[in-house]
């Protein structure tokens, strides 16, 4: 809850600046986180333009001292931190914030405000759940805040069964779960603020992580969220991946038949013949298994004497009276004469 100042919009009559430049803040916002340290900003970097600077005191304290550590924003002071050493309860607190452009500065005084009721707590710690009975639970927790009896919680808490949370308002720090069902698991959270007794305020602390329950709840994980990242990350994710290299291995095979449907591959006879010259040196009816009786059987038994048959050249006679009687005459024979042998 913002706790706002004075009214930081500035009168700058008399000084001659301009509002149309200075673009001032509305007001000044204080908070005490965990009573550890204290922020108070006024504004966005991304709206002021002229410099700021930030005094304050306590009541009946003086003078007014300037901020040690500013905040900022796109190069434009938005605010200021203070230690725990500079944070007084139960003192009114004033601060002054001071916008300077063009060599002059407006002095811009804010409300007094009262810093225990501007606390905020830190979020509750170690949540722990123990089964009381059979059908009752007991949630506890712990607080960063160093006054823990000045805090009042609130748990939430939904089953995974439920579609809406459940909200109760806890004065300590134990809170007891009536009516559990074995047949579901819960989920709790806690938050906290300051109660009427120490402070007047609306500011609660952050939600605290998390704490879980149920028969399921140890074996389907510690929540509905973490089990379905589980279940992707251990089943579908490896499933998907062999699917995936099923489905290219299938298709280089179909790719590989097409290929073969389209381009056919040459027969190559020579490894067929290996055999017929490697083993049988060239034999080819042994290569083909003729049984070599048969073999015999075509082979001649038998011998014929050689008739050898020659020409001799013709030689003229001279004289025909001189041939021989009872042989013939060229005439008769041509221009050869014919000589036979015989066996």
């Amino acid at each position: 809850m913002a706790v706002p100042g004075t009214s930081l919009v500035p009168i700058l009559l008399g000084l001659g600046i301009s509002l149309a430049t200075a673009h001032s803040p509305a007001g000044v916002e204080c908070i005490v986180f965990n009573e550890e340290y204290m922020t108070c900003t006024w504004g966005s970097g991304q709206m002021l333009t002229a410099n700021y600077s930030l005094y304050y005191w306590y009541e009946n304290r003086s003078p007014a001292v300037e901020c040690q550590q500013y905040l900022w924003e796109h190069g434009v002071r938005i605010g200021c931190r203070f230690e725990q050493s500079e944070i007084i309860q139960f003192k009114p607190f004033h601060v002054r914030v001071n916008a300077s452009q063009d060599g002059r500065t407006l002095e811009i005084p804010s409300n007094c405000m009262e810093l225990q009721n501007l606390v905020k707590p830190g979020a509750p710690v170690n949540l722990t759940i123990r089964n009381m009975s059979s059908n009752q639970l007991q949630l506890t927790w712990s607080s960063p805040y160093p006054n823990a009896h000045c805090l009042e919680h609130v748990v939430k808490y939904k089953s995974n069964k439920d579609t809406s949370w459940m909200k109760q308002e806890v004065k300590g720090d134990i809170f007891s779960f009536p009516s559990v069902d074995y047949e579901k698991y819960y989920t709790f959270y806690v938050r906290s603020k300051i109660n009427n007794y120490c402070g007047s305020t609306q500011l609660w602390s952050e939600w605290s992580v998390p704490v879980f329950w149920g028969s399921n709840a140890t074996s389907k994980g510690m929540a509905e969220e973490q089990l379905q990242w589980f279940w992707i990350h251990t089943v579908l994710i490896p499933i998907a991946s062999c699917l995936l290299l099923l489905v290219l291995v299938v298709l280089l095979v179909r790719m590989e038949r097409v290929w073969v449907i389209i381009m056919p591959r040459i027969p190559n006879p020579s490894k067929n013949f290996d055999d017929l010259f490697i083993t049988h040196n060239g034999d080819f009816q042994e290569w083909v298994g003729v049984p070599k009786d048969v073999v015999e059987s075509f082979k001649p038994n038998y011998s014929e004497s050689i008739c050898h048959v020659s020409e001799l050249p013709y030689e003229p006679l001279q004289d025909n009276s001189t041939h021989p009687p009872g042989l013939p005459g060229p005439q008769e024979h041509g221009p050869y004469k014919n000589s036979y042998v015989g066996a």
